[in-house]
């Protein structure tokens, strides 16, 4: 828990410093394990929500991203 809290720290502060005033934009193409596609679109399925919105919500609450521009549509 504590190296999982560190390294939030980390990703953090390296966006911190990255920050700008002028919005950049970049899109995120991830490939997965098709098991792993599977699973979550089985737990997408349960909790009534995309599969990309899934992705969203543990890239968010994991620290890996801070904001998502919703702009996909299923």
């Amino acid at each position: 828990m504590a190296k999982q809290k560190l390294g939030r720290d980390v990703i953090q502060s390296v966006i911190e410093k990255h920050q700008t005033k002028k919005r950049e934009i970049a899109q995120l193409t991830i490939k997965i394990d098709a098991n792993l596609d599977n699973a979550l679109g089985k737990l997408a399925n349960t909790l009534n929500i995309s599969k990309n919105r899934l992705i969203e919500d543990i890239l968010t609450e994991s620290g890996i991203v801070q904001e998502v521009e919703e702009n996909y549509y299923e």
